[in-house]
């Protein structure tokens, strides 16, 4: 019995004379660590409220805030270590060696990280902008370290990975679309009749917008008929919705005042030898 006892009297004592030596520095350490937490959240908060002065998207608020944030408690946790007595020299290294072959194995994991940082600090498009990209298009949502999201017209989300946006040609409509819709009158319709119908019923409908003012001009003199381009500005939202109202009021108005819209036609004539 007492050999026992004599080993558990030995590892108290060992465990007590630890917590005598190293107690009040992990206790510091702990500290530390709690008031690094503390003062990162406070920094965040003062840098975000700094950051919401300026012209700048919410991912870069976010990134920047993110930035501090890791900044303030990496600070924080050396000085915790140091107080431990850690050293940091041969952890250092270490890291460094990790964190390289950690980034050949994520290479194109990092490779849409710089993509994303690119896309928020030039800022090529905005959230709320329609966007045509490597074969996609849709409305922009949300836009991330790792991908961009855009809402197509059909309510589907396409999820693009940044690397596969920069460098490629963007074509950015912005926040409107300009609908291009043609319609043809025969060749004995009176052309003023015709186009001021076409710009009263732009101006009736409360989806065209009038600032761009809409473009109502005669496009190509065809076969049989003349074509008439109908040009009006609307939100991206409203691009499908516009373009079907506008074509059913066309045809509404044409046949109320007359104008006839001709069918293709072609004249042949036979001659005998």
């Amino acid at each position: 019995m007492d050999a026992p006892l004599q080993s558990i009297d030995q590892v108290r004592a060992t465990l007590i004379d630890l917590a005598i030596k190293f107690g009040p520095k992990l206790f510091t350490a702990i500290v530390i660590l709690a008031a690094g937490v503390f003062a990162a959240r406070w920094v965040g908060q003062v840098l975000g409220k700094g950051l919401a002065k300026f012209e700048l998207e919410v991912p870069v608020r976010q990134l920047l805030t993110r930035l501090v944030h890791v900044l303030v408690v990496g600070l924080f946790l050396i000085m915790a270590l140091q107080n431990l007595g850690v050293e940091l020299l041969p952890l250092i290294a270490g890291l460094g060696v990790a964190g390289a072959g950690i980034a050949l194995a994520m290479q194109g994991v990092l490779s849409n990280v710089v993509a994303g940082l690119t896309i928020i600090f030039t800022k090529p498009f905005r959230v709320g902008d329609w966007i045509h990209v490597v074969g996609v298009e849709g409305e922009v949502t949300h836009i991330r370290l790792f991908s961009t999201t855009l809402a197509h017209a059909d309510r589907s989300n396409v999820v693009v990975p940044n690397r596969k946006i920069v460098g490629e040609i963007l074509h950015n409509h912005g926040r409107m679309r300009q609908l291009d819709v043609v319609v043809g009158v025969a060749y004995d319709t009176d052309l003023a009749q015709a186009v001021s119908t076409l710009e009263a019923l732009l101006r009736a409908n409360a989806r065209v917008l009038q600032d761009p003012p809409p473009v109502v001009q005669t496009r190509v003199l065809a076969d049989s008929s003349i074509q008439i381009a109908v040009k009006p500005w609307v939100a991206v939202r409203d691009y499908v919705v516009a373009h079907g109202e506008i074509n059913d009021a066309i045809v509404a108005r044409f046949r109320a005042g007359g104008i006839v819209i001709p069918f293709p036609q072609r004249e042949l004539r036979m001659r005998s030898a």
